[in-house]
C-alpha cells in the first residue's frame, strides 16, 4: 500500500484529498504546516509528497529542498501560483509535477499514479479477496487459476479498480476503455460488465448505480 502525506493549510482542500485517495487504497496522512510536514518525513516513510507552496512556519520551496537533499521521495506541488515562473522554480528545485489550483480530482489522481509509475512505486500485484491482477502482466488469478479476459475487459477492471468505492459515470468509463465519447445509448458497456461479473464472480462487488454508472465495492 503506498503512503502519501498531504502538505496543505486548507483543511477543506486536504481533507478532500485525503478522503478521495484513501478511496482507492493509499494511506494518507496530513500535515497543515511546512514544519509538522518535516517533522512526519523524518519519523515515516513516504512514497510520495503532495505539497503546497504557500505555507505557514516553512514554506513549500525550502521543504522541497529538504526532502530532495535528504530523502528520495517524489514530490508534486499543488499549489494555486499558477505563472510560468513558479512552475519553473518548483520543476528546478526538483519537483516531479506541478499542479495548480483549482483542479479536477481525476487530473491529480492521474498524475499521483504517473508519478509512482515513474518511481517503480506501484504495486506489482492487486489483491482483491481471492483475486489477484497483475496490472504490468495484463493477468488475472482467482484461487490461482487464471482468468481469461478481453483486453477490453481488462481494461473496464483497471479503470473500476483504480476508482473503487466510487462511483463512475457511464460517459467516464466509455471515454477510458473505447478512446472516444459515448455519444448514443449502447449496450457495449452493459455487455462487458455482464461478462466480468460472471468471469469474477463479482456480482456483488460491481453494482450498478442508479441513473450514473458502475462502481467496484470493496
Amino acid at each position: 500500500m503506498n503512503k502519501i502525506l498531504i502538505v496543505e493549510d486548507e483543511i477543506a482542500i486536504s481533507d478532500l484529498i485525503k478522503i478521495r485517495l484513501e478511496l482507492l487504497g493509499y494511506k494518507c496522512e496530513v500535515a497543515n504546516n511546512g514544519e509538522k510536514a518535516a517533522d512526519f518525513i523524518e519519523k515515516n516513510q513516504y512514497d510520495l509528497v503532495l505539497l503546497d507552496i504557500m505555507l505557514p512556519k516553512v514554506d513549500g520551496y525550502e521543504l522541497l529542498d529538504y526532502i530532495k537533499q535528504t530523502f528520495k521521495i517524489p514530490v508534486i506541488f499543488l499549489t494555486a501560483k499558477s505563472q510560468v515562473k513558479d512552475k519553473v522554480i518548483g520543476l528546478k528545485k526538483g519537483a516531479d509535477d506541478y499542479i495548480t489550483k483549482p483542479f479536477e480530482m481525476e487530473e491529480l489522481i492521474a498524475r499521483v499514479q504517473a508519478v509512482l509509475r515513474r518511481y517503480n512505486k506501484t504495486e506489482e500485484n492487486i489483491e482483491i479477496d481471492n483475486t489477484t491482477i497483475n496490472i504490468a502482466a495484463r493477468s488475472v488469478k482467482k484461487y490461482d487459476k487464471r482468468i481469461d479476459l478481453t483486453p477490453k475487459e481488462f481494461d473496464l477492471l483497471v479503470i473500476l479498480i483504480q476508482n473503487k468505492n466510487a462511483a463512475l459515470y457511464r460517459e467516464v468509463i466509455f471515454e477510458k476503455v473505447w478512446g472516444e465519447e459515448l455519444e448514443f445509448e449502447t449496450r457495449t458497456l452493459d455487455l462487458h460488465i455482464q461478462r466480468l461479473r460472471k468471469k469474477l464472480d463479482w456480482k456483488d462487488k460491481i453494482k450498478t448505480v442508479y441513473k450514473i454508472g458502475y462502481m467496484l465495492e470493496i
